[in-house]
């Protein structure tokens, strides 16, 4: 497409680096360091995060080859459509989408979450009780606000979100710096004794953590038609932004290891922030610490509505869904109406309360390993299928990465069933799921029938630069 109907390649290497490193540093930096040190030993959690990075970086290196040779809006949902049709990328995009929605609401969630650390005696005018949760509508409106901030952000344009993507990411980044060098300096090698707990359920426990932690690198390939550089970078960018990621969290890992001792984490809500306080002596280091949280809710959330609207709309262009989610902005040539339905999602989050967080994760996570599985049987698909098809970035000149990333992505896939450690909760987890693709399952009906029908199909073979 051009013209009026295309979407602005604005975005440089840069912006696409933050994009995904935003998206991965979200939260969970701040209020899991704790349970990751406590389930694996120090040590476990910095072995855990270095064995998930591994497993993440091959499913990377697939999208890293079928977004440069396929540098289309959407990502999965084109990357699968080519190699297994139309039926297949939809239960794909479908797939991913549950998981970009679950990120967008959960932050929804946890920014008045945050607030209560701050401002513990803020909460105001009762609404009602879900899960034994008190919900107080000051609460729900710090939640309802965030969202419509970080929706109009996306609507007026990719490139104000990017560089609000910029500026917090690299304030996440200093705050990390300064804790990494603050326990180095302030912490004590005894703490990070014992080295390991739990043998190796600990370091699973810490595993299973991985694909909600690292989901976000999957954003660039749906932003790679605004993306102004060659396309062999796209996938360098996205590998790269993995290793960041995993380099990253490993070296929280060890901060907050060298910085609290057993009886500290023992008793921590936040023992990335407490263990800031520690390193510097002050609970002011603390707050900051706090602040960069803050700034990982906004990067995840605005990082996934981008990832989000933009599944969306590719499945509306293509007849999946109806013709309004194709919609895009004359003016700031954004998919404004499927950026309005995902932050509008966002909106509500916070009208079930805190209890929501854990359900939303674990469904969404579960739609991410999903999408996964399939990119990597759509990249063994096509380097049979289409072997002379322009790659501008190859991973590997066989095709082991693709086998060991669709091996690796069933073993994701399994931790979410009955009985396995990561196991969706009965329930509420799997009624989300069941809901989820209820929608989806009437939608795949409406488009069989032919009710989204449209001209272009984009499934059509794009001529690559290398």
């Amino acid at each position: 497409m051009d013209g009026k109907n295309s979407m602005k390649r604005v975005l440089s290497q840069f912006d696409v680096l933050v994009l995904a490193i935003g998206a991965m540093l979200g939260w969970g930096w701040v209020v899991l360091s704790g349970t990751w040190i406590t389930s694996a030993g120090s040590i476990g959690a910095v072995l855990a995060f270095a064995i998930g990075g591994l497993l993440v970086i091959f499913v990377g290196l697939t999208y890293s080859e079928l977004a440069s040779a396929m540098p289309e809006v959407g990502g999965e949902h084109a990357y699968v459509y080519r190699a297994l049709g139309k039926k297949a990328s939809f239960i794909a995009s479908w797939a991913i989408t549950l998981g970009y929605v679950s990120v967008v609401t959960f932050e929804a969630v946890a920014l008045p979450t945050v607030v209560d650390y701050i401002l513990p005696d803020y909460q105001a005018v009762y609404l009602w009780t879900i899960a034994g949760w008190d919900v107080y509508l000051t609460w729900v409106l710090i939640g309802m606000g965030g969202s419509i901030f970080i929706t109009l952000i996306n609507y007026f344009g990719v490139k104000p979100a990017v560089l609000v993507q910029m500026v917090l990411t690299i304030l996440i980044v200093l705050i990390g710096v300064m804790l990494i060098f603050g326990s180095a300096v302030g912490g004590s090698s005894a703490n990070l004794d014992p080295y390991f707990l739990g043998g190796a359920g600990g370091v699973m426990t810490v595993l299973i953590m991985v694909p909600f932690l690292f989901v976000g690198f999957d954003v660039i390939p749906q932003v790679a038609e605004e993306v102004n550089l060659p396309f062999k970078q796209i996938g360098k960018v996205l590998i790269f932004s993995v290793v960041c990621a995993v380099v990253f969290y490993m070296l929280i890992a060890l901060g907050v290891g060298l910085a609290l001792d057993k009886t500290a984490l023992a008793n921590t809500e936040l023992a990335t922030a407490d263990a800031m306080a520690a390193a510097f002596g002050s609970q002011t280091f603390g707050n900051i610490l706090i602040l960069g949280g803050v700034a990982g809710i906004i990067t995840s959330w605005n990082a996934f509505i981008i990832g989000g609207s933009r599944v969306v709309f590719a499945m509306a262009k293509s007849g999946m869904l109806p013709k309004w989610f194709g919609y895009l902005h004359p003016k700031y040539k954004t998919p404004s109406n499927a950026i309005v339905a995902i932050g509008g999602l966002a909106v509500l989050a916070p009208l079930l309360g805190r209890p929501a967080l854990v359900w939303i994760v674990d469904a969404g996570g579960l739609g991410i390993v999903i999408a996964y599985f399939m990119v990597a049987l759509a990249f063994l698909v096509l380097r049979k299928k289409e072997p002379t098809m322009a790659r501008p970035f190859r991973a590997g000149n066989g095709a082991a990465v693709g086998w060991i990333a669709l091996v690796l992505s069933i073993g994701f896939i399994s931790l979410y069933m009955p009985g396995m450690p990561a196991a969706l909760v009965w329930p509420s987890e799997w009624i989300m799921v069941a809901v989820w693709f209820l929608i989806g399952a009437y939608y795949f009906y409406q488009m069989n029938k032919g009710t989204y029908a449209v001209k272009a199909q984009p499934d059509e073979k794009m001529e690559v630069k290398m």
